[in-house]
C-alpha cells in the first residue's frame, strides 16, 4: 500500500499538467443569445466530483483540475454524506467499498443497513468520525479508468472544497435524508448550518420530503433547489410513487424547486441495441412551466449511442444545440468535453468552409462508421466534410484492381463464412498465419459471395462500431472510385494506397504499379486542375517509380514507430516522396498509455521540407492516452496545434472536420484555455514514483538502410489468372502429411475460421 497525502504539491503539479489561459466564455446579450436554455445563457458545465473521469472522483486533484482543463466558470459537484459526528464529506457513493480503500484501513468495519427499503452492506461514513477518515484514501471506483492515482488524496469535507477549490460555483446533492435520520443525524440541520459558513448556489436530492422540508427556509435565498429524477421505475421514497409517476406532474414540482435534474435518457431515449430514438418533449415541457432542465450521466468512456460514432462531444451537441431545444447544465465526468462543446463547437455553420490546416484524410472511408472501403464509407466521408478520400488498392485473380483495407480478405470481408473459406494460404512474404487472398479469388467470386465487413480495432475491449450496418455497403472497383472522388467536387483529392508491390512482381509477375498509372489515365482523373492524385507506400521503390511515371503527389508511410530519423535518411526520402505519414506512437510515445513526451520527428521532416501526415486517429476512448483525457477533440488538437501536423488520417472524418469547423480555431492566444495542447507527459509528474508505468523501450531511428530499397522487378499487367495457373501461392504452403491428414487439416482450418466468424462478425 502506497500513499501520499499533499494537497497543496498535488495542486501545483496539476497546474503544470496544460499549458493554458483559461478564458471565460463571452455570454452575449440574451436579446441575441443563439441559446435555447430557460434563461437564454449558455447551458451549465457541473463537474461531477471534479475532474473524476481521471483523478478519483471528489479528490483535490478532481476539482482542481475541473477548472484547469475546463472552463472557469464550471459548477463543482459534490455528493454529500455524513459521518458518524455529523461532518459532510465529499463521496460518489454511500457505502465506501469501491470510492476508497476503507476495506484495507478498517477491514472489520462491514455493516449491514437498511437504505430506503433496500438490505445494503459495506463500509458506511456513518460507522466513523472525521478523524478515523483520515486515514482512508480515495481510489477509482470506475475499474475501466486509470488506477495510478489511487490511495494519494484524503477524503474531503464539503468545507474542505470551499477553502481550498473556491469554486465559482457550488452545488451539493443531498440522498437518503431517511437514512441518515435513523442514526440521529440531520441533512436539513446541516444544511441550514452550513450555509452559514460558505455560498452554496444548487442543492439537489431526488427525495420530496426533504426539498419540501428546506424550500420554506431558503426561498428568499439565492440557492436553487434541483429535484433529482432517479431511473423512472424506482419508488420515490417519500411519496412511494415512481419517478415515471412524477415526471408526468412538473407542476408540482415547481412548488419545491426551480429545476429537475435528469437521466440523459429521458430527453433523448436509446433503444436496446444503443441507437438514439426521437428526443421526447421534456426539455420544452419542463421550460414552458419555469423550470430549468440538467441532463446527467455523461461521460466520455460510458456507453454512447453508435449515433455519435463514439465522439462524446458530439452527444453534449445533441442535448445543447439541436436546433430545437437546449438543456440548461450537463453533470459530467469530463468537464473539458462538455466545455469545449459549448463554447467552441455549438452554433458553428455546417457548410461553412473549414480552415486549411489539418487536411482531413480518410481510412478506407468513414470506417468507423461503415464497412470499410465500401460505397457507404466513401459517401460517408464525402458527407462528413474528408478532403482527400482513400483507397488501399488490391488486385484479384482476374486482375481487377479493387480498393480493399487489406490484401487478407479475411480482415474486412466475410469471406471466413462463405462456401470459398477453404481458400486459405500461409504466405510467409505477407503474414506469418492463415489468410484468403485477393489474387486467388476473381472479382466475380467476391461479388457474389462475400459481404463487406466492418472493421472492430478495439474488438479486445468489447467496443463494436455501427452494428446494424457491420456488413453494409458494396466493393468497389479502383475505377469506380476514382470516378466517385471525380464526381465529388468538395473533395481536393484522392488518395491511393500501394503495398506488396514486389511480392505481386516477384511472385505472380504482376505490376500493380503499372495497373494503377493505366486506371489513373483512363480514369482522365490525372486531369482534373481542382482534385489531385496522391500515392501513399511504405515502398520506396513504389514511390520511386510513380514518380518517373506520374505527376501525382507522393506519401511515404512509414510503417513502425521511431523515434527519430537521421539526416540521410530524409535526404533520401526528399528523392521521391513529398509528404511522410507517421504512426502516433512516433510523435507521443505513451507508456501503458501516459504519454512520455515528444519527439522532434514532426518538425524534423517540415524543416526538411516534407509535409507530415499522422495515422490512424480513432474516436473509442480506448485509443487516445490517459492524457488526452478520452476526447478525440483533445488528441486531434494536440496533434495539430500542439505537434504541428500537417494532415489527420483518421477513420471518423466526421470528428476531424468539426475540429476545423470550430469557433475557437481562429482565436489563436486568445483561445479558451480548454482549447490548448495539454502539455505531454504532465501526468507522469503527478503519479506516485511507486504507480510509475514502466520506462519505454528506445524506439528506433529511421536510417538510410530502412528507406532505400531495389528498384521493383519487370512484371506484366496481364491478369494473374493468365500469368499463374496455379493461382499463386496458396495451398502449396500448407501442412501436408498425406491426403487424409491434409484433409483433416483443411477441415479444421474452416471450422477454426466459422466459429471466429460467429464469434467476432
Amino acid at each position: 500500500m502506497w500513499v501520499r497525502s499533499s494537497w497543496g504539491v498535488s495542486l501545483f503539479a496539476a497546474s503544470l499538467l496544460l499549458s493554458m489561459v483559461t478564458a471565460q466564455v463571452a455570454k452575449q446579450p440574451k436579446s441575441s443569445s443563439p441559446w435555447l436554455t430557460l434563461s437564454g445563457d449558455a447551458p451549465m458545465v457541473i463537474a461531477k466530483g471534479g475532474f473524476s473521469g481521471l483523478f478519483p472522483e471528489s479528490s483535490s486533484n478532481a476539482y482542481a483540475f475541473a477548472y484547469i482543463a475546463g472552463s472557469p466558470d464550471t459548477v463543482s459537484w459534490c455528493d454529500v454524506r455524513l459521518t458518524k459526528d455529523g461532518v459532510g464529506i465529499c463521496l460518489p457513493e454511500i457505502i465506501m467499498d469501491n470510492c476508497t480503500d476503507a476495506t484495507y484501513a478498517f477491514p472489520d468495519g462491514k455493516n449491514t443497513y437498511i437504505v430506503n427499503g433496500v438490505s445494503t452492506t459495506g463500509w458506511f461514513s456513518v460507522d466513523y468520525t472525521m478523524k478515523n477518515l483520515s486515514q482512508v484514501f480515495l481510489k477509482q471506483e470506475v475499474l475501466s479508468r486509470t488506477f495510478r492515482f489511487d490511495g494519494t488524496f484524503h477524503i474531503l469535507s464539503v468545507e474542505d472544497v470551499e477553502t481550498q477549490v473556491k469554486p465559482p460555483s457550488f452545488w451539493l446533492n443531498i440522498q437518503h435524508d431517511m437514512f441518515y435520520r435513523q442514526h440521529n443525524l440531520s441533512m436539513r440541520s446541516y444544511l441550514i448550518s452550513l450555509s452559514k459558513r460558505i455560498i452554496i448556489d444548487y442543492v439537489s436530492s431526488p427525495e420530496v420530503a426533504f426539498l419540501t422540508s428546506i424550500s420554506s427556509r431558503f426561498k428568499k435565498s439565492k440557492m436553487k433547489l434541483v429535484f433529482r429524477f432517479l431511473e423512472e421505475t424506482t419508488i420515490e421514497p417519500s411519496t412511494n410513487q415512481t419517478y415515471g409517476s412524477l415526471l408526468k406532474n412538473l407542476t408540482f414540482v415547481k412548488t419545491f424547486a426551480s429545476g429537475i435534474l435528469v437521466p440523459k435518457d429521458y430527453i433523448w431515449p436509446v433503444t436496446s441495441d444503443l441507437y438514439l430514438q426521437p428526443h421526447t418533449s421534456l426539455v420544452s415541457d419542463a421550460h414552458k412551466v419555469g423550470l430549468e432542465v440538467f441532463a446527467s450521466d455523461f461521460a466520455n468512456d460510458a456507453v454512447l449511442s453508435y449515433n455519435y460514432s463514439y465522439d462524446p462531444l458530439a452527444e453534449y451537441l445533441s442535448f445543447a444545440d439541436n436546433g430545437v431545444f437546449s438543456v440548461d447544465g450537463v453533470l459530467t465526468d469530463f468537464p473539458i468535453t462538455a466545455s469545449e462543446a459549448i463554447g467552441c463547437f455549438a452554433h458553428v455553420d455546417k457548410n461553412s468552409s473549414a480552415n486549411v490546416k489539418p487536411v482531413v484524410l480518410s481510412h478506407n472511408g468513414a470506417s468507423g462508421v461503415f464497412p470499410g472501403s465500401t460505397d457507404l464509407a466513401y459517401q460517408q466521408a464525402v458527407d462528413d466534410g474528408a478532403d482527400i478520400i482513400d483507397c488501399s488498392v488490391q488486385v484479384t485473380q482476374d486482375g481487377t484492381l479493387i480498393c480493399m483495407s487489406s490484401i487478407n480478405l479475411m480482415d474486412d470481408t466475410t469471406v471466413t463464412r462463405s462456401p470459398l473459406n477453404t481458400r486459405s494460404s500461409i504466405i510467409p512474404e505477407i503474414q506469418t498465419g492463415l489468410g484468403i487472398y485477393t489474387f486467388n479469388l476473381t472479382w466475380d467470386e467476391i461479388q457474389k459471395n462475400l459481404k463487406p465487413a466492418i472493421s472492430n480495432p478495439e474488438l479486445a475491449y468489447n467496443l463494436v462500431r455501427n452494428p446494424r450496418f457491420k456488413n453494409a455497403g458494396k466493393f468497389m472497383t479502383l475505377s469506380d472510385f476514382l470516378a466517385f472522388a471525380k464526381r465529388n467536387k468538395a473533395l481536393s483529392g484522392a488518395l491511393i494506397n500501394i503495398e506488396h508491390a514486389a511480392f505481386l512482381a516477384e511472385k505472380l509477375n504482376y505490376s500493380i504499379t503499372d495497373a494503377v498509372i493505366s486506371a489513373l489515365k483512363d480514369s482522365g482523373f490525372t486531369n482534373q486542375t481542382d482534385q489531385e492524385v496522391l500515392i501513399q507506400s511504405s515502398s520506396s521503390a513504389v514511390l520511386m517509380k510513380m514518380k518517373q511515371k506520374t505527376k501525382c503527389k507522393l506519401v511515404y508511410m512509414v510503417d513502425e514507430s521511431i523515434r527519430d530519423a537521421d539526416a540521410s535518411s530524409i535526404a533520401d526520402i526528399k528523392h521521391f516522396a513529398d509528404t511522410v505519414s507517421v504512426q502516433k506512437q512516433s510523435v507521443y510515445p505513451q507508456s501503458l498509455e501516459f504519454i512520455t513526451g515528444e519527439t522532434k520527428l514532426v518538425q524534423k521532416l517540415q524543416s526538411a521540407g516534407l509535409s507530415v501526415y499522422v495515422y490512424v486517429l480513432r474516436n473509442e476512448f480506448v485509443s487516445q492516452a490517459w492524457d488526452f483525457f478520452s476526447d478525440p477533440v483533445v488528441e486531434i488538437n494536440n496533434y495539430v496545434q500542439g505537434a504541428g501536423v500537417d494532415g489527420i488520417i483518421t477513420d471518423f472524418p466526421v470528428t476531424a472536420v468539426a475540429y476545423k469547423r470550430n469557433t475557437c480555431s481562429k482565436l489563436g492566444d486568445d483561445a479558451p484555455g480548454y482549447m490548448r495542447p495539454v502539455q505531454v507527459g504532465g501526468l507522469l509528474q503527478i503519479i506516485d514514483p511507486q504507480a510509475q508505468p514502466p520506462a519505454l523501450a528506445p524506439m528506433p531511428v529511421l536510417e538510410v538502410s530502412d528507406v532505400v530499397e531495389a528498384p521493383l522487378p519487370p512484371a506484366s499487367l496481364k491478369p494473374l489468372s493468365q500469368t499463374n495457373e496455379q493461382n499463386a501461392v496458396a495451398p502449396a504452403a500448407q501442412p501436408s502429411a498425406g491426403p487424409r491428414c491434409t484433409a483433416a487439416f483443411n477441415l479444421l482450418v474452416s471450422l477454426l475460421m466459422l466459429i471466429g466468424a460467429l464469434l467476432f462478425i
